[in-house]
């Protein structure tokens, strides 16, 4: 493993405000961790009682990036992963997927919370043919998340860019297109991007439990049309079936019909 750019200790000794809820503990409370506070389950249980759709979200959302991870591994032959907006560690985190099927998978993740970057120092090894490294940075600094993945990753090979449910929390629409696409033309040819997000028009429901979200106090997300995420794929070549709901993207073979969510995200090649 390689030497992380944050250790625990200096990680923590950054202030974790627990006076108000964070997307991050709350995402973990609603996949059935532990890692949060009682402002994020009153928070995670007030969305609730609106929307009890998004635990299902939540869940779909990370069995998408599973199936993501295992075709890139399998069917693309990445064994590099940039995995930006970590979030906090849960069951069969990216480089647990990737290294079960290529132990010398090198994996870099990004946060720029203290509580994340904790956790995952603690408790995210990596194979020993392999590697992970944590870099302490914030979505909207790029430049500075491939300055520090290149100690770990190799920009000469293709990577797979993930960012899973943290374009949201870019409030302009053209910002976060500049970063996700800022991120990928320092990747070379063969490289690919995941994303997947909170989409508008599909769940009313869903939409107002997420402006009641948003005036919260909490760092806001922000949905997006379909159109809008397909755009952070542009230039690239989408993998099939496209930009759909990420219960449709690939389901595993035998799994029930999938439903119809609001969290749309697919997977793209770049030419």
């Amino acid at each position: 493993m390689t030497d992380p750019s944050t250790t625990p200790e200096s990680a923590l000794r950054q202030k974790i405000d627990t006076s108000v809820p964070h997307s991050a503990r709350i995402w973990n409370y609603w996949l059935g961790g532990k890692d949060n506070y009682p402002v994020d389950e009153q928070a995670g249980d007030a969305y609730t009682a609106v929307f009890p759709g998004i635990v299902t979200i939540a869940r779909s959302s990370r069995a998408f990036l599973h199936r993501n991870i295992a075709y890139l591994v399998r069917e693309a032959g990445i064994r590099q992963f940039l995995d930006v907006g970590t979030g906090l560690p849960t069951a069969d985190n990216t480089h647990e997927v990737a290294q079960r099927l290529a132990p010398e998978a090198r994996i870099v993740y990004v946060d720029n919370d203290p509580m994340v970057l904790a956790h995952a120092r603690a408790l995210l090894y990596s194979s020993p043919e392999g590697a992970t490294a944590y870099i302490d940075a914030d979505v909207t600094d790029p430049d500075r998340i491939l300055a520090a993945a290149a100690q770990t990753l190799d920009f000469d090979r293709p990577v797979g860019l993930i960012l899973s449910n943290i374009l949201g929390h870019v409030a302009d629409h053209a910002q976060a297109r500049s970063i996700a696409a800022r991120l990928m033309d320092a990747l070379p040819s063969g490289s690919h991007l995941s994303v997947n997000d909170g989409s508008l028009g599909v769940d009313p429901v869903f939409e107002q439990a997420q402006d009641a979200y948003n005036s919260s106090g909490a760092v806001p997300y922000n949905l997006r049309t379909v159109d809008e995420i397909t755009a952070f794929f542009d230039g690239l070549e989408l993998i099939e079936p496209g930009v759909v709901p990420v219960t449709q993207w690939r389901p595993e073979p035998g799994a029930p019909t999938p439903q119809v969510i609001a969290e749309h995200g697919g997977l793209a090649r770049k030419p």
